[in-house]
């Protein structure tokens, strides 16, 4: 899973990127990808996140492998394009752990789009 960020306070005018992966603050410090576009993210009190794992389901098509490394990922991951989210931004932990690549991104923004029925 990915490493244990820093609790810095944000610094002014932050706000979550697309692509961002960050830590959420629910039962236990989970990753995250933002997937809602930056003009909301500026401004809205909350964000979209598509959910990440460590656990690997074969026969879920709609799971996007994530490589170690991307987005600040310490391990092999996969993002959970079935169980798109949004949750207030004062549930994301700055810093971010990093930003995913853009080929990553693309194949979740396809597969959200599959999982909602939207292509």
């Amino acid at each position: 899973m990915p490493p244990r960020p820093s609790l810095r306070r944000p610094t002014a005018g932050w706000y979550p990127k697309r692509g961002e992966v960050y830590l959420v603050a629910l039962d236990k410090p989970r990753p995250a990808v933002v997937l809602s576009v930056n003009a909301l993210n500026e401004h809205a009190l909350d964000v979209c996140l598509v959910p990440v794992t460590s656990v690997h389901h074969q026969e879920f098509r709609v799971r996007v492998p994530i490589r170690a490394g991307d987005g600040g990922l310490n391990a092999d991951c996969w993002a959970k394009c079935d169980q798109v989210t949004t949750l207030e931004k004062t549930f994301l932990r700055y810093p971010p752990l990093g930003t995913l690549s853009d080929t990553a991104l693309a194949n979740i923004q396809l597969q959200v789009r599959f999982a909602l029925g939207l292509l």
